[in-house]
């Protein structure tokens, strides 16, 4: 009964490009998603996620994951009021390029995070138009 709950818990995003689309910003001349965006679609709370990414940290250099600063961070709240920002953090968001999600599918355990893994991979062989 218990694992049937958690199951239910965990809502499973359909990844589309349009989806996609909607949390890419343009920051440092990079386009990037935002890591509370990222967490949403893993299923992982965004502390949770960044600390899969900390325990990992090896692997995400500085073209693939990049922490904002507190002016990028204003800069998103002022233009882009959808933006998935927690004002209650004590920390700014990291933010992933197009290789730091690739790098995120090697990184995060479980089965809904392979499950979406696969969902963000594009199906076809032109990649989404970041």
């Amino acid at each position: 009964m218990a694992e049937d709950k958690k199951k239910e818990e965990i809502a499973v995003i359909d990844i589309t490009e349009e989806y996609l689309k909607e949390r890419i910003y343009e920051i440092r001349g990079q386009r990037v998603i935002l890591d509370a965006d990222l967490s949403e679609i893993y299923g992982y709370t965004t502390k949770a996620f960044n600390q899969q990414v900390k325990n990992n940290i090896e692997k995400f250099d500085e073209d693939f994951m990049f922490e904002l600063t507190d002016d990028e961070v204003e800069n998103l709240r002022s233009n882009f009021l959808t933006a998935n920002l927690n004002s209650k953090s004590r920390y700014n968001p990291h933010v992933f390029t197009e290789q730091g999600l690739y790098l995120l599918m090697t990184v995060l355990k479980g089965p809904l995070a392979v499950k979406q893994s696969k969902r963000t991979v594009p199906q076809n062989t032109v990649p989404y138009s970041w």
